[in-house]
């Protein structure tokens, strides 16, 4: 079991948090979507901002700042650090 916390998806993560991506929920198109924005397992993100109620969630990933929609964000597993 990991020692940092448990695995989350990044819209339970607080701003600022970070984390290491364990797995995406997904099938082969979204995966391979998220893997062209820099979005893999084992890759570190932060959550930057998140949106009240169902707005988007902006997030840091390999130095690229992105916005990605609630419902895509739900589907990114990490271990927070």
């Amino acid at each position: 079991m990991n020692t940092s916390g448990k695995i989350k998806s990044i819209i339970d993560m607080q701003d600022g948090q970070s984390g290491i991506i364990v797995s995406l929920h997904g099938g082969r198109n979204l995966t391979k979507r998220l893997a062209d924005l820099g979005i893999s397992p084992g890759t570190l993100i932060t959550v930057l901002r998140k949106s009240l109620f169902a707005g988007p969630v902006q997030v840091e990933v390999s130095g690229s700042r992105l916005v990605l929609g609630r419902g895509l964000a739900s589907k990114i597993l990490v271990e927070p650090k």
